[in-house]
C-alpha cells in the first residue's frame, strides 16, 4: 500500500503553479455534456476493451497448463480459437472506440472554436484596436486542438487503463500474491518523473504557445497587403526575418526539449517495467521448479504484467498530457472569461419605425482602459495598464432631427470620430445619452442598430470575396437586381459589367485590387443596398483625389437623400449644404450654425475654412476642397 500511496501522490501532487482548477474542470465537462451518448458509449466501449484485454493472458496460461499436462488437442485448439476471437473482438472495440473518441474530439473543437469565435464577436471595437490578430487567431487554432487532445487522445486511454489495472492487480493477487507484491515494489520509481514532467512539460507548452501566437500576429500583419507594402517601403526585410527566424528557432528548441524530456520519461517507466518482469519470470521459475506454482501461472503472470505496467506508464503519461491539454484550455477560457463591456440588455427593444433623430445629451466619454477590454497575453505585455481613459468628449449636446445632416469639422483628435462611433454603440457613453428616435441606444438591440444605421468611414474596408458577397453582407437577402441597383446608384455598375467575372470578382484583401474610389464606392453600393435611415460618414473622401472624389460624391449625394446624416470632415460642397455645421475643438463644441451664419461670425470655422487655400483672402468656391 505505500507504494501505491506514492504512486497516488506523484500523480496528485499539489502545485501551486498548476494552471487548472476544479473550476475549470467542471467547464472542461460543460462542454463535454452535449455529447454525454456518446461519452456513455466510449466508456462502456473502453471497458470492454479492458476485460479482453486481461482475458488473453489468463487464456494463454490454461494454454500452456494444458500442454504441460498433456490434455487433448481439443483443449488447446478450442482455447487457441477463444484467443483469436478474442483478439478480433479487441480489434474491432478498438476501432469503434477509437471512432468515438475521434467523434468526441471533433465536437469538442467545434463546440469551443464556435463558442470562441461568438465571444469575440461579442467583443467592443477597444477590444480589436489593443489586441494581436495572430494572438486570437493561436487561440482558435492551436489552443483549441491543444484542449481537444485531451478528449480525443487522453480520455480513452485513461478510462480502459483504469480498469485495465484494477482487472490485473485482481487476477494476479488471485494467481500469487508474493510475486505481485514483489513486482510491486518498484513502483516508487514512478514517483520521481511523474512529480516532475508534467510541470516542466506544462512550462514548456505555454512558452511554446506564447511564441507561437507571436509568430502567427508577425505572418498576419506582414503578409497583408497594406503590410507587405509597408515593409517593402520603410521596413527592412533582413530584420524581419531575424526576428521571426529568432521566435521560429524558439518554438524548435521548446519541441526538441519536449520531446526528450516525454522520451526520457515513457524509457525510464518502460524500463522499470522490464526490472519488474524479470522479477516475475525469476522468482515465478523458482515457485515453478518447487512445484508451487504452474508453468502456466508463470507465463500468464508475465503477461499480465505488461498489462499491469503499460497501464501504469500510459496513466503516468497521461498526467503529462492533461497538464499540456489544461493549459490550452486555460488559454481558451481566459478569452471566454473577458466580459464584453457592451452587451444587449435582456429586455432590449427596437428603433421606432419612421424618420430617425439623431441627439447627444450631456455626453461625457473616456475610452476604456485596457484592463477592461483586453488580456496582457493577447497584447504581449506583461501586465495591463489599469489606468483609466483621458475624458476625450466633454458635456456633448446637439440634435439632428429627421432627414437633416450634421457635418461636424475640427482639428485632427478633436473628437469627431469618436462621436460618430458611439452612434451605432461601438462605445458605451460614461454618462449622459446618446438616442435614436427618441429612444437610448444603450437600450436597443444590437440588431435593430445595424438594420438603423449605416457607416462609411475613410479606408473603405472590403473582405477578401466577391463583389456580390461583400454587398450582400449589408443584406443577404437581396436580389439580383437590387445589388446592380446599388452598384448603378454608386456610380459602379459599367465597371462591374465590364470585367469578366462581373459580381464574381474578387476583389483581394481589404479590396486592394481596387482603386481607393472604385473601393469606396463600393462601400457606398453596400450602404445604399443595406438602406439605413441613418447615415454616417466619416472622412468618406479625405484620401481621393478630385476626379475619385467627384465620382464618390454622386454616389454620396444618392446615399445621403432623405436620411438621416452625421458627416465628418466632407467636402465643401456638402458641408454648405449642411443643416447644421458644428466645431468640435478638444471635445466640445465650439461653435454650431450654418455655413453662412458661422463664417459670418468669423471664429473657429472661417479660420479652419481659410486656412485651405493658400491666399488667405481668397474666396473659395463649390469646387475647392475644405478637409478638416
Amino acid at each position: 500500500m505505500t507504494a501505491w500511496n506514492s504512486l497516488y501522490h506523484a500523480m496528485h501532487a499539489s502545485d501551486d503553479k498548476r494552471p487548472f482548477s476544479k473550476e475549470t474542470l467542471l467547464r472542461i465537462l460543460a462542454f463535454a455534456r452535449p455529447h454525454k451518448k456518446q461519452l456513455i458509449w466510449f466508456l462502456v466501449l473502453s471497458i470492454t476493451a479492458a476485460v479482453l484485454a486481461v482475458a488473453t493472458p489468463v487464456l494463454a496460461g490454461k494454454v500452456v497448463n494444458t500442454i504441460v499436462d498433456g490434455k487433448a488437442f481439443e483443449t488447446v485448439l478450442r482455447l487457441a480459437i477463444l484467443i483469436a476471437v478474442i483478439a478480433v473482438a479487441e480489434a474491432g472495440i478498438s476501432m469503434l472506440t477509437r471512432w468515438l473518441s475521434a467523434r468526441l474530439g471533433e465536437g469538442l473543437i467545434l463546440d469551443l472554436r464556435t463558442s470562441v469565435f461568438d465571444h469575440i464577436q461579442r467583443m467592443p471595437i477597444a477590444f480589436f484596436t489593443r489586441t494581436r490578430t495572430g494572438a486570437l487567431v493561436s487561440r482558435l487554432n492551436n489552443d483549441v486542438i491543444g484542449a481537444q487532445r485531451a478528449f480525443s487522445d487522453t480520455l480513452s486511454g485513461v478510462v480502459s487503463n483504469l480498469v485495465m489495472l484494477a482487472l490485473t492487480l485482481v487476477v494476479m493477487l488471485r494467481m500469487s500474491w508474493q510475486i505481485t507484491l514483489l513486482a510491486l515494489v518498484i513502483l516508487p520509481i514512478f514517483v520521481i518523473p511523474a512529480r516532475r514532467v508534467g510541470r516542466r512539460l506544462a512550462a514548456l507548452e505555454r512558452e511554446s504557445a506564447n511564441y507561437n501566437a507571436t509568430m502567427s500576429t508577425q505572418m498576419t500583419e506582414r503578409f497583408s497587403a497594406p503590410g507587405a507594402t509597408l515593409v517593402k517601403l520603410f521596413g527592412r526585410p533582413a530584420r524581419e526575418s531575424a526576428e521571426f527566424a529568432s521566435r521560429a528557432r524558439r518554438v524548435r528548441d521548446i519541441g526538441v526539449r519536449t520531446a526528450m524530456v516525454q522520451w526520457i520519461f515513457v524509457t525510464a517507466l518502460t524500463l522499470v517495467s522490464a526490472l519488474a518482469l524479470a522479477v516475475v519470470y525469476g522468482l515465478g521459475g523458482f515457485y515453478a521448479l518447487r512445484d508451487q506454482l504452474d508453468a502456466g501461472t508463470v507465463v500468464a503472470m508475465a503477461l499480465l504484467l505488461t498489462r499491469l505496467y503499460a497501464p501504469l506508464t500510459a496513466l503516468a503519461s497521461a498526467r503529462v498530457e492533461v497538464m499540456t491539454a489544461l493549459v490550452s484550455f486555460e488559454r481558451v477560457f481566459e478569452v471566454l472569461d473577458l466580459k464584453p463591456l457592451i452587451q444587449d440588455k435582456p429586455d432590449a427593444g427596437t428603433v421606432p419605425e419612421g424618420p430617425v433623430s439623431v441627439e447627444f445629451t450631456n455626453v461625457h466619454f473616456a475610452y476604456p482602459s485596457a484592463d477592461k477590454v483586453s488580456l496582457a497575453s493577447l497584447e504581449e505585455v506583461a501586465k495591463l495598464d489599469t489606468r483609466g481613459g483621458v475624458e476625450v468628449l466633454h458635456d456633448m449636446t446637439f440634435r439632428a432631427e429627421p432627414g437633416q445632416m450634421i457635418a461636424l469639422v475640427g482639428s485632427s483628435g478633436a473628437g469627431k470620430s469618436t462621436i460618430a462611433q458611439l452612434i451605432p454603440r461601438l462605445y458605451d457613453v460614461d454618462s449622459g445619452s446618446v438616442r435614436l428616435a427618441g429612444v437610448d441606444v444603450r437600450d436597443v438591440s444590437a440588431e435593430s442598430l445595424r438594420e438603423t444605421l449605416g457607416m462609411v468611414t475613410q479606408d473603405g474596408h472590403l473582405f477578401h470575396d466577391s463583389i456580390r458577397e461583400n454587398l450582400l453582407l449589408a443584406r443577404p437577402e437581396a436580389t439580383e437586381d437590387e445589388l446592380w441597383d446599388s452598384l448603378r446608384r454608386a456610380r459602379l455598375e459599367d465597371l462591374i459589367r465590364s470585367v469578366p467575372d462581373g459580381l464574381d470578382t474578387v476583389v483581394g484583401e481589404r479590396g486592394y485590387r481596387l482603386s481607393g474610389g472604385e473601393r469606396q464606392r463600393l462601400t457606398i453600393a453596400r450602404l445604399l443596398l443595406a438602406q439605413p435611415r441613418v447615415v454616417i460618414l466619416d472622412e468618406a473622401t479625405a484620401a481621393l483625389d478630385s476626379t475619385n472624389e467627384a465620382a464618390v460624391q454622386a454616389a454620396l449625394t444618392e446615399a445621403l437623400a432623405g436620411r438621416t446624416a452625421i458627416v465628418i470632415a466632407h467636402r465643401l460642397s456638402t458641408i454648405r449644404a449642411a443643416d447644421q455645421i458644428l466645431v468640435i475643438e478638444d471635445g466640445r463644441i465650439l461653435e454650431q450654425g450654418t455655413h453662412t451664419s458661422l463664417l459670418a461670425a468669423e471664429g473657429r470655422y472661417e479660420e479652419l475654412y481659410r486656412t485651405q487655400f493658400e491666399q488667405p483672402g481668397a474666396a473659395p468656391t463649390d469646387a475647392e476642397v475644405l478637409t478638416v
